[in-house]
């Protein structure tokens, strides 16, 4: 049987990017048994017989979240050969905490201090020979953004795990708890294979009801163990669980003082100093909102446009459609094969999967842009920043990470809202979190921006600023009612240091996201534009026609009224929002179809012309917020639909996001129009009378009240 490590650490000390530089390729993800947390193992690269599993980045092994749970289990009752912990070198007392209860479990240890390049950097120091002694485990200085260390980490824990090298349980608590802990060490002993009993001793001081169930003790064992932690309590004066931690705490601070020589005495680090500005009460808002206009001016508006303008007017304009002519027309300008196929190759698969894959260099810049913010470190400080405003709107700063996630794909940021230990608050970020813009979408904010605001750089970044809105919003009116009532849960977050991101890291992250995006195109893209074709090609009868006799044409037509209100009622926008559905990127596929961007583009035609001159630019606005705020693809809809674990609550989900994404464009168009030609008629006044209502929602009513419920009930 191979070796088995795991991975264990506190979140944000570069655990994940270890973990990748570890296995590389070979991971597989899936669930933990019974529980939504995501759990990840991977091959070592250097031995593909080591298994490496990734345990949730947690702070403590103490039962309070799902996450801890899981990691607890697993170390317990699992017994992995070896634990490699990680620990953020420039944070050692926090990160240390956790080590502390690792080291108690009987299983050997292997500490990897990273970031060790930050701390050498800033002058400090740390003496890992007298750490090693100190705590009675192999110690080795790593980098994981630099990857240095590394393959040393992977040598050491297979060492030990190989010479099954125990670690020397150093640490110790003050005189009176030791005492109480050996005398639950010894009515434990014998009910377990003992490799564990100091760790189960603590834990059963801190009166754990799960081990204690665990271990089948008798009425008088249960007694006597009482009377020795009330015992130890009244000595300390202070209950069990704050005995353990300060304890712990006071131990660590006497490694941390023998170990670690800081060279800036004051204590205010590069780090620090920068967080003055950027997490300042008035400056962070501001300086975050600059931020992202940047991000979405230099994808959208500069760098990324240039790359997208080559591949809709050169590649996909003139080389694939050329390229596919000279195989498929003869010397007299006829195609050699029979009609619908050409039409099929031409006008479907490259009109309609180019029209998506054009935009794929926006997307690739602003997948690098997000992963530089995300791996500097500054993206945490948002969600610290973000907390104190989503508390005022019932939501907690862990909306945000979901939310961070969701920039990339709309499914992994789904999932990622299960660190959110309230119901409530989950569920209700798993409802808002699509709100905010995800790659699939930035093909839509690309071409609604290319086409009908050129020169507006505000409109691009603007969507992102919608979709928070739209999640406020939501949070003021859902937290009032019943379903969503409760205080919003408390957000703990570990700020990283700031650094300089890595360049392998980075690229990491934006071919990741941009595979998965080209996958997409080349599967549901591809049969969405393939189904849009013959649809538009062929009449009820099976006869090839015009578009505008087709049965596409029909269907929509059916549709296009219910978005005349928005300003986009004609069926070639309606049956585009449909098909945007299954993947959002088809919306542009439908378009590109429909509005014969193969053609458009070889006849060196300006860019879309057909569907600039369609809709006012209002209406193009509109149907953009539209298609953003809906209900968002059928993976999504999956993955919502298993977070929420009910049918109920996954159709009240889709519903609201349908409805608010109506109800947001038809206030854009109906008072955009108002403003731009003074128009005004019965869609405006059902603009007035929701918007009015809505206010009414966020300022008037009054909050559900349980006990209010309860008095009437009485």
């Amino acid at each position: 049987m191979g070796i088995k490590i795991a991975l264990a650490g506190n979140p944000n000390t570069g655990k994940t990017t270890l973990f990748n530089a570890l296995t590389g390729s070979t991971q597989h993800v899936g669930n933990w048994p019974g529980v939504t947390v995501e759990k990840k193992e991977g091959k070592l690269k250097s031995d593909k017989s080591v298994i490496v599993q990734d345990l949730p980045g947690i702070y403590s092994l103490s039962p309070y979240t799902a996450e801890e749970v899981v990691s607890r289990n697993y170390l317990v009752n699992e017994k992995p050969d070896v634990i490699l912990n990680i620990v953020d070198a420039s944070n050692l007392e926090r990160n240390l905490y956790l080590t502390t209860q690792l080291l108690e479990i009987g299983v050997p240890v292997v500490i990897a201090l990273n970031m060790m390049d930050i701390i050498k950097k800033n002058g400090d120091h740390i003496d890992t020979k007298k750490l090693a002694d100190m705590l009675g485990c192999e110690v080795v200085e790593i980098s994981a953004l630099k990857g240095t260390g590394i393959d040393e980490a992977a040598k050491k824990v297979v060492s030990v795990a190989q010479k099954k090298q125990k670690s020397e349980l150093k640490h110790t608590f003050s005189t009176g708890v030791e005492t109480a802990l050996q005398q639950i060490t010894t009515i434990i002993e014998g009910k377990g294979d003992n490799t564990g009993n100091r760790w189960f001793a603590v834990k059963i001081f801190e009166r754990d009801e799960d081990i204690v169930s665990k271990l089948s003790f008798s009425a008088s064992e249960k007694q006597q163990i009482e009377e020795i932690i009330s015992a130890c309590e009244k000595q300390m004066d202070d209950d069990c669980e704050g005995i353990i931690t300060s304890e712990r705490y006071a131990w660590i601070s006497g490694v941390i003082n023998k170990c670690f020589v800081r060279k800036n005495k004051s204590g205010m680090t590069i780090s620090d100093k920068i967080d003055q500005i950027v997490t300042n009460r008035f400056l962070a808002l501001p300086i975050f909102a600059f931020v992202m206009f940047l991000v979405y001016y230099i994808s959208i508006s500069t760098i990324g446009t240039m790359g997208t303008d080559w591949a809709n007017d050169v590649l996909f304009g003139e080389w694939v459609p050329g390229w596919v002519d000279s195989l498929l027309l003869g010397a007299n300008g006829e195609p050699v094969i029979a009609e619908w196929l050409y039409s099929l190759i031409q006008d479907g698969i490259i009109a309609g999967v180019g029209a998506v894959l054009g935009f794929l260099p926006q997307m690739l810049v602003l997948f690098i842009c997000l992963a530089i913010l995300e791996d500097c470190g500054y993206m945490a400080r948002i969600a610290f920043v973000l907390d104190r405003i989503f508390c005022k709107f019932g939501l907690s700063g862990k909306s945000f990470i979901p939310m961070l996630v969701t920039t990339g794909c709309g499914v992994p940021g789904i999932m990622a809202a299960r660190t959110i230990e309230n119901d409530n608050d989950r569920r209700m970020t798993i409802m808002t979190t699509t709100f905010i813009p995800c790659g699939a979408k930035l093909p839509i904010i690309a071409l609604i921006t290319g086409v009908f605001f050129p020169e507006k750089t505000w409109v691009a970044p603007s969507t992102y600023f919608l979709g928070i809105a739209c999640v406020i919003v939501s949070g003021i009116i859902l937290k009032k009612t019943k379903m969503f009532a409760g205080d919003p849960a408390p957000f703990v977050i570990e700020l990283p240091a700031y650094h300089f991101p890595s360049v392998k890291g980075v690229l990491r992250t934006m071919f990741e996201r941009g595979l998965a995006f080209v996958k997409k195109a080349g599967s549901i893209v591809l049969l969405a534009t393939v189904l849009v074709w013959f649809l538009q090609s062929f009449n009820w009868k099976m006869q090839m026609v015009d578009t505008e006799e087709s049965m596409l044409a029909a269907i929509g037509s059916v549709l296009a009224p219910i978005f005349t209100p928005l300003g986009f009622g004609d069926w070639k926008a309606a049956v585009a929002s449909v098909t945007g559905l299954l993947a959002k990127e088809n919306l542009v596929g439908t378009f590109g179809v429909l509005y014969g961007f193969a053609e458009v583009a070889e006849d060196g035609s300006e860019f879309w012309p057909m569907l600039s001159q369609a809709y006012t630019p209002v209406a193009a606005y509109a149907m953009m917020a539209f298609n953003l705020l809906c209900v968002p693809c059928m993976a999504a809809v999956g993955a919502l639909r298993r977070e929420m674990m009910s049918g109920k609550m996954t159709w009240f989900a889709i519903g609201y996001q349908c409805l608010l994404a109506y109800i947001v464009a038809l206030w854009i168009y109906q008072f955009g129009t108002l403003i731009t030609t003074g128009a005004f008629g019965v869609g405006t006044v059902a603009a007035i009378v929701t918007f009015l209502v809505v206010l009414y929602l966020l300022f008037i009513k009054k909050p559900y009240s349980a006990d209010k419920e309860m008095a009437k009930r009485v």
